[in-house]
C-alpha cells in the first residue's frame, strides 16, 4: 500500500546519493520533495509539518552535510523520523492486565471490518496467548449482525454470546460480562455497532457501553483504504470516548497508506494490529520500525521470518529436504511446495518484505509478477494418477491430453511443467552424488546441466 510512497522518497535519496557534499539548500529542496511526496500520500498536514522539520532540523547537522555518504545519511535520518510518526521501534501488545474477564470494547464505522476483526482477535488470543474467549455481538442496528459474529466465532473456535431478541447494546453487554465471569472466561471481546458517518446516537451509544464495562482496551478499528477519512473518522472516536489502541484493516489494499503515518499524531494511541485480507489468521502486530523499512525499501525480513514461522509446516519441509538430499523428489513433493508458498499469502506481499524489490520492479517496468503459473501447476499436477506423480517418466502422449483436459490446461503446458521437473530432479541428483563438501568445492554451477562442463563435456569445472 506504501508503493507510490516508497518510490517518490526512493528519488529524492537517489538525488542526494548523486551529490558530493550537501548544502542546506539541497536538504530544503529534498524536504520539499518529501512533503509533497506525503501530502500526495494523503498524510494529514499537521503531521507532515512536523515530520519536515523535524527531518529539516536533524538533516542540517554537521554530521550529515559533513557525512561520507550524505544521501544515506539523510535517508537514516527520514526512516528514524518515520519510525518516531507511526510510534517509536517495537510492537505494542494488547493490554490484558485487568481482572478476568478482561473487555475489549471494538468500534467504528460501519465497513470498516469490525466484526470480522473481532473474530480474527478471538482467534490470536485463543491460539497463541491460549486465553478462553467470549465473543458478543452488541449490533442491533445491522441486520444478521449477531449471526455474522456467532458465525465468526465458530470457525475461530471461540464461544459466543447466545442472541436474544429485543435486548439493548447496553444489556447485552451486561449480560456478556455477566457470562463472563460466571463461566470463568479470560476475556469477552464487545464488538458494537457502526454507522455510515459519526452521529452523535453513536457515541452515545459507546459511551454508555463503555461506562457499563470499564474495558481495558478501546480499540478503533479504521479501514487504511479510506485516508484522510479514517483520521477524522479516529479523531471523532478519540474525542468521545478515548481510543487506547488502533487496529487498520485492508493493509494489502492498494491506499496511499497516509492514515497510518497520520495516525499516532491524531489519536495519541498506538497503532496495535494490522489486518491483510478476509481469512481469520491474517492479523498481524504492527512494528513501526518495520513499515518504515517497506517504505524505504529496505524490505522486512524479520516480518517475511515470522510469517514464515507462522504459516509453514516445517515437519514437511524437512521431509522434502531430506528427500531433495537423496536425490528423490517426486511431483507430490512440488505440489506440497506450492501449498506451503501459497499458506503465506500473495507473492507479491511476500516479494515486498525483501529488500530492493521496489528498485527491480521498478526495472521490470512495474508489471505484475506472474504468479497463476503456480496454480496452473497445481491444477495438472492434481490431474495426474498417484503413480503419474511418483513417476513421471510413464507420462507419454496419450496421458498428457488426459491430464491437459482434466486440469483445463494445454498439452504444452504439461510440457513445460514435465521438462521442469526434470531439471530439478537432475539437480537433486547431482547434488546427492557431489554431497555438500563437493557442492562447496565447486560451487552451485555444479548442479547446472552438464555439471559445470563447458558444452562438449572438456574441461575442468570452475572452482574445481
Amino acid at each position: 500500500m506504501f508503493e507510490t510512497l516508497s518510490g517518490k522518497l526512493s528519488g529524492v535519496f537517489d538525488g542526494l546519493a548523486k551529490r558530493g557534499t550537501l548544502s542546506e539548500a539541497d536538504v530544503t529542496e529534498a524536504m520539499r520533495e518529501v512533503r509533497l511526496a506525503m501530502l500526495d500520500a494523503d498524510v494529514a498536514l499537521p503531521v507532515v509539518k512536523d515530520f519536515v522539520n523535524k527531518v529539516r532540523e536533524r538533516a542540517v547537522g554537521h554530521e550529515v552535510l559533513d557525512s561520507i555518504s550524505p544521501g544515506q545519511a539523510v535517508a537514516k535520518v527520514v526512516n528514524d523520523a518515520l519510525i518516531d510518526a507511526l510510534g517509536g521501534a517495537g510492537a505494542v501488545p494488547l493490554n490484558l492486565n485487568a481482572a478476568a474477564p478482561v473487555p475489549i470494547l471494538m468500534v467504528g464505522l460501519q465497513g470498516s471490518g469490525k466484526t470480522t476483526t473481532s473474530g480474527k482477535i478471538a482467534l490470536r488470543l485463543a491460539t497463541r496467548e491460549r486465553r478462553k474467549v467470549l465473543l458478543a455481538s452488541l449490533d442491533t442496528q445491522r441486520p444478521a449482525a449477531q449471526l455474522q459474529l456467532q458465525q465468526l466465532a465458530e470457525r475461530a473456535g471461540v464461544a459466543s454470546l447466545p442472541i436474544i431478541a429485543g435486548q439493548s447494546p447496553v444489556e447485552i453487554a451486561r449480560r456478556a460480562m455477566e457470562v463472563g465471569r460466571r463461566e470463568g472466561y479470560d476475556i469477552v471481546i464487545l464488538d458494537t455497532a457502526g454507522r455510515l458517518s459519526i452521529d452523535e446516537a453513536l457515541m452515545d451509544e459507546v459511551r454508555a457501553i463503555r461506562a457499563e464495562t470499564q474495558p481495558a482496551e478501546t480499540l478503533l478499528v479504521v479501514d487504511a483504504m479510506t485516508g484522510q477519512d479514517a483520521v477524522n473518522t479516529a479523531k471523532a472516536f478519540n474525542e468521545a470516548v478515548g481510543v487506547t489502541g488502533v487496529v487498520m484493516t485492508r493493509m494489502d489494499g492498494d491506499a496511499r497508506g497516509g492514515a497510518a503515518l497520520s495516525m499516532r499524531a491524531i489519536t495519541g494511541a498506538p497503532i496495535k494490529l494490522t489486518g491483510s485480507g478476509e481469512k481469520l489468521d491474517a492479523l498481524e502486530e504492527f512494528h513501526p520500525e518495520r513499515v518504515a523499512g517497506r517504505i524505504l525499501g529496505l524490505g522486512d525480513i524479520a516480518g517475511l521470518v515470522e510469517k514464515a514461522a507462522d504459516t509453514l509446516d516445517h515437519e514437511e519441509s524437512e521431509k522434502i529436504a531430506a528427500k531433495m538430499l537423496q536425490g528423490k523428489f517426486d511431483l507430490d513433493d512440488y505440489a506440497a511446495q506450492i501449498r506451503q508458498i501459497n499458506k503465506m499469502g500473495s507473492i507479491s506481499g511476500i516479494l515486498n518484505m525483501l529488500p530492493g524489490m521496489g528498485k527491480l520492479k521498478e526495472a521490470m517496468g512495474d508489471k505484475d509478477i506472474d504468479t497463476s503459473v503456480l496454480g496452473r501447476h497445481q491444477a495438472i499436477i492434481s490431474s495426474m494418477t498417484k503413480a503419474e506423480r511418483k513417476t513421471p517418466a510413464i507420462i507419454k502422449a496419450s496421458r498428457k491430453k488426459r491430464i491437459a483436459a482434466g486440469s483445463g490446461t494445454t498439452v504444452q503446458e504439461v510440457n513445460r511443467l514435465l521438462k521442469q521437473y526434470d531439471t530439478m530432479s537432475s539437480m537433486m541428483k547431482r547434488l546427492n552424488k557431489l554431497g555438500v563438501k563437493g557442492l562447496m568445492r565447486q560451487g552451485l554451477s555444479a548442479l547446472m546441466p552438464g555439471g559445470g562442463r563447458p558444452p562438449g563435456g572438456g574441461g575442468r569445472p570452475p572452482f574445481g
